[in-house]
């Protein structure tokens, strides 16, 4: 964004996105495989009733084996049931296998729906509707059948009923997807067995690894990366020598202003998107692969301008955009830019390895957010990380209470509504499938999710901390310290997802640890009001004008002639230093001035 057309369309992609990001999925970590085992689920009151409730609602997810009767394989598909009814083995090898009855045809809601025999030692599958889960399950165990599978088109649902009727009934009943039906029609022939189990599912994934990777060496390199950028750029300005590098060089100074206008555009965001989901979803999309691909070229270019070939421009043109005669490797790397993105775009749904794509588009869009956002001092970091902090605790603890469904807009938005037509989902997160061996991993979309807020916000304050370090010139403590919290932090976010079995809003433990551990360093150092407001970056040392004729050695012959461009040049610098303030006087330009005179 070298021009000013581009850097005003890139900083209103830049607000716009970044309100998108922490606004949908921001600050959710979020276990697929767990999620939706709740059902619809309010936020409890106390720990004793969170515990009563999660004890309540374990293992409603189970799994059916469908198998040939003359083949040994098969396949697994998930159900949801409710162990109210019965409950269901833990082991596939301790469950009954049984002949399906194929009654799709029928709901089962009355006697002329049971053909002439009944079921016996059989499971019968019917369609949902017409009546309710006791009426359908009542006849099948009148009639002989040892289960009942009920086929919905719409969301699983645990099938309820009351005591009385719990009581009475002692075959399981479970509901099975629409889609999964069609699979088995397809792939099993007429003589399929079914066996039903619930499997116990592991405490946490092997994938939370990988996103702790991810997130932390997002936040340190991002962090890292910026804060020695901002540091070269100060001592470098004279050293330019292709103006393709400016457009590294650009950064957004974030104002309180603009801290809460963000918060506005988030809260504005969220709750259209929660009415307009399907409306938005794709315009969201479209926004990440243009975000994402920028990010991407931003995170590239470094790389790319160090190779020796494809330096040569382009000729002379009045096209947009062109008329500046990029080079052909910008060109090029642009074109592959945008090509990763559109690629994820068409391929979006493929599970099995557009995960992969996404997770790379969106650790380089989090990357040049972290290099081109700046908090400026961190008076203006603990406003923004506080504020999201409350936004998110509202959007997810307080906003049940105004749902009709109970649930909150934050994980209405962030999983996808139910009656969503396109049942897109929300593109800003980092994700990683499932790696344990439990075949409830196919249940839903298995898949652990990290939102990009969660990466950029505490890592506005890491970068903030490592540009404090470098210009002060301590040996990094601020920027170590602050990495580690963040780390801390999200480890923390995954024992609370352990022990709560619910989706986690990660700034809820991320800012107190970021935040306390900053300000803890900060006092131990005795720099708290240098830290606080940003200044004292460099102690305030102007320097006197350096003669260089002082140790020159004695001339003869015109003197005056060939001392005057070195007075004059000394006499330049001298003015240049008064002209800025003592934060932009680096030291290694300090040096460099002495080096000459010497």
């Amino acid at each position: 964004m070298g021009n000013p057309c581009c850097e005003e369309m890139g900083v209103s992609i830049l607000n716009s996105w970044w309100g998108l990001v922490c606004g949908a999925r921001d600050k959710r970590l979020v276990d697929r495989g767990n999620n939706n085992k709740l059902g619809i689920m309010r936020v409890p009151e106390t720990l004793v009733w969170a515990a009563f409730l999660i004890q309540k609602v374990v293992g409603e997810y189970g799994m059916a084996h469908f198998s040939d009767m003359d083949k040994g394989k098969g396949k697994d598909y998930c159900i949801f049931f409710n162990s109210q009814w019965a409950r269901l083995p833990q082991d596939l090898n301790k469950a009954s296998r049984l002949q399906i009855y194929d009654l799709t045809t029928s709901v089962l809601c009355s006697a002329s729906d049971v053909p002439e025999g009944g079921f016996p030692n059989r499971i019968p599958m019917v369609m949902r509707g017409n009546c309710t889960f006791y009426e359908k399950v009542r006849l099948a165990q009148i009639n002989g059948a040892k289960g009942l599978l009920i086929v919905s088109k719409d969301r699983l649902t645990p099938p309820a009923g009351n005591k009385t009727q719990y009581e009475e009934i002692d075959i399981p009943v479970a509901l099975l997807s629409y889609s999964d039906m069609l699979d088995i029609s397809k792939t099993f022939g007429k003589g399929r067995l079914v066996a039903m189990y619930a499997p116990n599912e592991p405490v946490l994934d092997y994938n939370m690894v990988i996103i702790f990777l991810m997130a932390v060496g997002t936040v340190a390199v991002g962090g890292y990366w910026a804060g020695s950028r901002d540091s070269k750029k100060r001592y470098m300005k004279h050293k330019r020598d292709d103006g393709a590098e400016k457009q590294d060089e650009e950064i957004v100074d974030v104002t309180p202003i603009m801290i809460c206008v963000f918060v506005v555009m988030c809260c504005s965001m969220l709750v259209l998107l929660y009415f307009f989901y399907d409306y938005l979803a794709i315009w969201v999309i479209a926004i990440f692969c243009v975000a994402s691909s920028v990010g991407l070229y931003s995170c590239l270019w470094p790389f790319v301008r160090r190779l020796p070939f494809c330096k040569c421009r382009i000729p002379e043109n009045n096209l947009p955009y062109l008329h500046k005669r990029p080079q052909i490797r910008m060109l090029l790397l642009s074109a592959l830019c945008i090509g990763v993105s559109i690629t994820w775009m068409v391929f979006r749904n493929e599970d099995q390895w557009a995960w992969v794509l996404q997770d790379a588009l969106g650790i380089a869009f989090c990357l040049y957010m972290l290099k081109t956002v700046r908090l400026p001092t961190f008076k203006a970091c603990t406003l923004l990380l506080v504020v999201l902090f409350v936004y998110d605790v509202f959007f997810v603890f307080i906003t049940p209470l105004f749902t009709k469904s109970g649930e909150s807009i934050m994980v209405e938005v962030a999983a996808g509504p139910s009656d969503s037509s396109h049942h897109e989902k929300l593109p800003m997160v980092l994700k990683v499938p499932r790696l344990n061996s439990s075949p409830l991993a196919l249940c839903d979309r298995p898949f652990s999710l990290l939102g990009f807020g969660d990466v950029l916000v505490p890592g506005l304050l890491v970068v903030y901390c490592h540009r404090f370090d470098i210009l002060t010139q301590t040996s990094r403590i601020y920027f170590v310290a602050c990495t580690i919290a963040y780390g801390i932090g999200l480890l923390i976010t995954f024992v609370a997802l352990a022990m709560m079995q619910m989706g986690q809003p990660a700034l809820l433990y991320l800012v107190p640890c970021t935040l306390l551990t900053s300000l803890t360093v900060a006092l131990w150092r005795r720099e708290l009001t240098q830290f606080w407001t940003g200044s004292g970056f460099v102690p305030a040392i102007v320097l006197a004008p350096i003669n260089c004729t002082q140790t020159a050695a004695p001339q003869t012959e015109g003197p005056s002639t060939k001392l005057e461009p070195q007075t004059t040049e000394a006499t330049n610098q001298s003015e240049d230093s008064r002209q800025r303030s003592p934060q932009e006087i680096p030291l290694a330009e300090k040096e460099e001035e002495e080096n000459k005179c010497n």
